[in-house]
This record gives structure tokens, sequence and C-alpha cells, in this order.
């Protein structure tokens, strides 16, 4: 049985449909990678996962029950929490404190502490008493990762933890991938860097106008497959 599977996912915005019939599965010890052009749908997907958008009860399962309609507290009670694009960081607490917040939600034993997180990125316990807009902005990206691993998720999504980051700091934040899976956790990530994703993915889903395009392994995907279902040409 997979960790996480979506059957037929769909997602709207009102009368917009974003997602159609999304078909995708995580396996324990996964990385998976959603890669698409921007409005492919890609974040909607995570926020549907993540109970920020709503689906039908069954095209969300997790360890083959059902989560697509559950509220965004109680997914993050069953283990998965969500890096969102942009960081989401509280402006107003400290780098500490907004840490400690992400274990108020799900109050699970694991591997994930203050300090342990601190370790992971050590330049979080440094900046401890800064306030988060202070910071760079790969700094805040490490602040909104720790900040979801305090729950000692089973899942990790990642939406665009890349985005506006200089090389050397994308290298940073992922070499940080292995020893977070280490730990147990899965990871989805959302990332537009093609390269990067198939770097360290174990499967990947192309996403375009809402619809899947692709997926496979890294290994077997050509570049001439690749570019078409990113750009449709």
């Amino acid at each position: 049985m997979a960790l996480l599977e979506t059957r037929n996912l769909t997602a709207f915005y009102g009368d917009f449909q974003a997602l159609y019939g999304i078909d995708t599965m995580l396996e324990r010890g996964e990385t998976i990678a959603i890669i698409g052009a921007n409005g492919a749908g890609k974040s909607t997907f995570l926020k549907t996962i993540a109970g920020l958008i709503h689906g039908a009860d069954d095209s969300v399962l997790l360890d083959g029950a059902p989560i697509g309609a559950k509220p965004a507290a109680e997914i993050v009670r069953r283990g998965i929490a969500l890096v969102p694009e942009g960081r989401r960081l509280f402006a107003s607490l400290t780098v500490e404190e907004n840490l400690l917040i992400g274990s108020y939600g799900r109050k699970a034993r694991g591997p994930w502490t203050l300090d342990r997180v601190q370790a992971l990125f050590p330049i979080l316990k440094e900046r401890r008493s800064s306030a988060t807009p202070t910071l760079s902005g790969g700094q805040q990206q490490m602040a909104a990762i720790g900040r979801a691993l305090m729950s000692n998720p089973r899942i990790l999504l990642c939406d665009e933890i890349s985005l506006g980051l200089a090389p050397i700091i994308i290298a940073d934040i992922y070499a940080s991938l292995p020893q977070i899976k280490a730990e147990g956790t899965s990871v989805v990530l959302v990332e537009q860097d093609i390269v990067q994703a198939m770097k360290v993915a174990d499967r990947v889903y192309c996403f375009q106008e809402g619809r899947l395009s692709l997926s496979g392994r890294p290994r077997d995907l050509t570049r001439e497959q690749i570019h078409r279902a990113y750009f449709g040409a």
C-alpha cells in the first residue's frame, strides 16, 4: 500500500477548475517531484493534499484511508506538513518562535526537535532571536522548512523551495533533503527547476494546464519527452 495516493483528484477555485483527474503515488521513503510551467496546477495540488482546498474524500488517500475532505488541522495531525510558497513566516515573531509554532499542531514523537532543526540549519540558531523579516531569503526558507519539520511529519510537502534564491543557497537547502529522508520523512517537491528536480526525485510527475502530462523515473525519461510534457510542444 502506498503511503500517499491521489485518485482522479480534481480541484476548483469557485467555478474555475484547476486540476483534472490527477493520479499520483508516493511510497515510503520516496521523493517525488511535481514539475510544470507557471499555472500548471502544481501549488494547487499541494494545497489540496494539505487540506487548504477540499476535494472528494477518496481523492486523497493516506495509508489507504481517505483524507481528501479533511480540514488542514486534521491533515497536520495525521503527519503531513506543508512548506508553502513564499515561506509565510510570522513577521512579528522571532525565528525560534516561528520554529516552535510548527510543533503545536501535532504532538508526535520523532527525531525533529528544536535542537535538531537548528543543527540541520545552524544559521537558525545563530539568528534565533531575530525577527524573521531581517533574514535573507535563503534563511527564511530554512526557517519555513524547519517549522514544518517541528511537527515530525511523515510527509513533507515543499512548494518551490528554490524560488528566487541564489544557486549556492539552493544547493545548501537541497543538501538537507537526504538528512530529512534518512529520518523517515517522505517528500513531495514542487519545483520549476527541472534539472534540480531530476537530481533528487525517485519519480517525476509533470503537470500541464491542470492535467498530468508525464510520469516516470528520471532515468527513464528523455529530454524530449520532458520538454513536450512541460511545454506541450
